[in-house]
């Protein structure tokens, strides 16, 4: 199965709908718990993440026998450091961001924690692509 879902850009009021519904498809479908929870995290955080700092952008699921692919496209800056970005509590969120509850610098780490694997390709001045990917045979 495949999805595709846009992102809007700076627009907290959607944020998290693609990857509520792609939680309500995985249970659906009957993918244990743990699994939801792991793909369910993890699109969450980068969604977010594409619409606080990437400009909007789209999300792709592919859903196959053995494991869950979500690919997070935007549109931002780019990051500059991704080794800085990965620490806990680092965010370049704006102080409004943060006075609405997100931007605590959580996002990236909590998408390494509940992945099987986490790819991120990033461009300066033209974007970052994360790719994570649960797999079906591994628990949290």
């Amino acid at each position: 199965m495949k999805l595709h879902y846009e992102i809007p850009a700076n627009d907290l009021t959607y944020a998290g709908e693609a990857s509520s519904s792609v939680k309500k498809k995985l249970v659906q479908l009957g993918i244990d718990p743990a699994l939801v929870k792991k793909a369910a995290v993890s699109m969450y955080e980068a969604e977010i993440n594409a619409v606080i700092h990437g400009n909007g952008g789209f999300a792709d699921v592919e859903v196959s026998s053995d494991r869950i692919i979500v690919t997070i496209t935007d549109k931002g800056p780019g990051i500059p450091n991704i080794e800085l970005a990965m620490q806990e509590g680092w965010s370049t969120a704006s102080d409004e961001v943060r006075e609405m509850g997100f931007g605590a610098g959580m996002g990236l780490p909590n998408i390494k924690r509940y992945t099987d694997k986490l790819d991120i390709d990033t461009q300066i001045g033209e974007g970052t692509k994360v790719t994570i990917t649960v797999e079906f045979n591994k628990r949290l």
